[in-house]
């Protein structure tokens, strides 16, 4: 039956402009709004994967960045399985604030949640402010997973998704065959996605003027 597949919350956090919501729309329907309107107080989507043979439903819960919308995080990120934090590699400051971003989720994040570092905007790799080592480092001294992609033409994200979160799920959640063999047709045992998609009749998003996140 439809509600008995297993669902795990993935949920976005960063500044504002950094590409969260770009991000989730590539993911999520592999599409890219140059003037993607700002996202107020939260916006919510569900999409269905197949990791290890297994099918799941990821919620996808994408945060607004402005402070005057703090408040309403906390609740959100009790029981994540799925912690992304994403900064804009052009811009220093979206990187130094990930600190905050991580520090929010303290005491309320489950014990046994993935966090994922995401530097976006690779296309604008002249106007680069941080370098990849020095995010490297930090995802290494703080044990996440670290990718660096582009919203805007899609690169990085499939090996985001599928090569790493979807791997680490399996690995960390037990999702799929025991032995971790998928038994499909290609006779790999790669994460695949399916595309059956769902989007929440009740999303919170309104204009903002904000320059869309690429």
């Amino acid at each position: 039956m439809e509600d008995e597949i297993p669902h795990y919350k993935i949920i976005f956090l960063g500044d504002q402009s950094v590409g969260k919501s770009s991000i989730l729309n590539r993911f999520y329907q592999d599409k890219f709004e140059p003037d993607y309107q700002a996202t107020i107080g939260l916006d919510f989507h569900s999409k269905n994967v197949e990791i290890q043979g297994t099918n799941i439903r990821l919620l996808l819960y994408d945060t607004a960045g402005q402070e005057k919308f703090k408040s309403l995080i906390p609740m959100y990120i009790r029981d994540a399985n799925i912690i992304l934090v994403v900064y804009d590699i052009t811009i220093k400051d979206s990187f130094i604030h990930t600190d905050h971003w991580v520090n929010e989720t303290k005491d309320l994040k489950r014990d046994d949640a993935i966090f994922v570092l995401i530097g976006n905007k690779i296309d604008l790799e002249d106007k680069r402010a941080v370098t990849v080592k020095e995010a490297e480092n930090y995802a290494n001294e703080k044990g996440f997973i670290f990718q660096e992609v582009s919203a805007k033409t899609g690169e990085g994200i499939e090996e985001l998704f599928v090569n790493k979160i979807f791997s680490e799920m399996a690995r960390k959640f037990k999702i799929g065959n025991e032995d971790g063999e998928e038994n499909n047709e290609e006779g790999d045992n790669q994460p695949r996605m399916k595309l059956d998609e769902q989007q929440n009749q009740g999303q919170q998003k309104k204009k903002g003027g904000c320059c869309g996140g690429k």
